[in-house]
């Protein structure tokens, strides 16, 4: 994660806890260690593993004279660094104000200082420690209405999603398994795609054609990552939404990172967390398809070993990509309904209507009436008959 920032790395090591001490995490013999060496090669910036609290922080930035940030830190510096559109700034700008929230201790002399009171009796007035909370808390609550106006145009516009026929299908996977990639290579795309954490933070849309001949709508999501902090869970409440939304959810998984199946774990958390949350339904595992994406980097696909229900692909050689195109395809004709409808030879507009918004499988005309019998996405059967 550091290095994909652009921070040279240039020492690592791993210490074993056998306690979590209060002030520094570390134990005193390992702070003053790791302190000599790095003294020795003149470190800026050391990153710690873990969840640092405030005191942790200053303490460990005291004893090794530089600067110190933990995993929460790190991840937010990587978001603050990708964020390219308005969404995305607010989003990652509310996570920094409730990370730094907590951090305000008093580390440096000018936060014990106090203004003067107000008003004709004087007073204490306040620290300064307790204005930049304020001031903080403030911002913090103008962010959260703006991106709560973000939440309900994204909710306007799955709205207006719905009134088209169009499936949507999301990509959701741990960061850097190839969404993006993939995401271009199913729609002919140019979102981009790098070999780097976090690359997309913003949900984009393109239109993609099944071999049914169905229209559906692929929408390519932020990656997640292990222990995701929690304030950018909420943050990015309103991008994750999306994939609430979602008629098809593909789990994208690098097939060929050793770790695949811890990532594979840790997605399936963050999942799980949303259910809690009542942001995504409890069934949303009937849904998905687990793709297992880079095959290329070991062998093809012939050599990703596979379990059932998960499809194996290559999103940089498109070698199957033609496999996840019917997996999707076969999806979405699993959660439509079959309805048999009678409808009258003058009655033109609805039948028309039922062939642009599902798919007609069998059409049998009389004399007195047209039987059809049509596959339909709930949403719009109850659409259809809605006197």
């Amino acid at each position: 994660m550091a290095a994909s920032i652009g921070l040279v790395v240039v020492h690592t090591a791993i210490l074993p806890l056998r306690a979590h001490r209060p002030a520094t995490l570390l134990g005193t013999g390992q702070v003053q260690m790791q302190g000599e060496h790095l003294k020795e090669m003149e470190v800026d910036v050391v990153i710690v593993d873990a969840q640092l609290s405030p005191v942790q922080q200053r303490n460990l930035e005291k004893a090794w004279g530089c600067k110190a940030i933990d995993r929460t830190g790190l991840i937010l510096d990587i978001f603050g660094e990708r964020a390219a559109t308005r969404e995305g700034t607010l989003q990652v700008e509310l996570a920094h104000l409730e990370y730094q929230r907590s951090r305000l201790v008093r580390s440096w002399t000018h936060l014990e200082r106090q203004r003067g009171g107000f008003g004709f009796l004087g007073g204490p007035g306040e620290t300064q420690i307790e204005a930049d909370r304020r001031l903080i808390g403030d911002r913090i609550v103008r962010l959260k209405k703006e991106l709560e106006q973000v939440r309900r145009t994204r909710g306007l516009h799955r709205s207006a999603r719905k009134r088209i026929p169009f499936p949507i299908v999301a990509l959701v996977g741990y960061t850097n398994a190839g969404k993006s990639t993939l995401f271009n290579a199913l729609t002919g795309a140019e979102v981009m795609a790098k070999d780097q954490l976090f690359a997309t933070l913003d949900p984009t849309m393109r239109g993609l054609k099944l071999p049914s001949g169905r229209q559906t709508i692929l929408s390519d999501t932020v990656g997640f990552i292990s222990e995701l902090p929690t304030e950018l869970v909420a943050a990015f409440r309103a991008t994750l939404e999306e994939v609430a939304e979602a008629d098809v959810i593909l789990h994208i998984r690098d097939a060929a990172h050793p770790d695949t199946a811890a990532q594979r774990s840790d997605v399936i958390a963050v999942l799980d967390g949303m259910v809690k949350d009542d942001t995504l339904d409890d069934d949303w595992r009937k849904r998905s398809i687990e793709v297992l994406n880079k095959a290329d980097l070991i062998g093809g696909v012939a050599n990703v070993e596979a379990r059932t229900g998960t499809v194996a692909v290559s999103a940089v050689t498109g070698e199957g990509l033609d496999a996840l195109k019917s997996a999707i395809d076969a999806r979405i004709a699993a959660g439509l309904d079959v309805i048999e409808y009678d409808l009258a030879p003058a009655d033109g507009a609805r039948l028309a209507w039922l062939y642009q918004h599902g798919e007609v499988v069998d059409r049998v005309d009389g004399e007195e009436s047209i039987h059809v019998t049509v596959r339909l996405l709930p949403a719009d059967r109850a659409r259809f008959e809605r006197p």
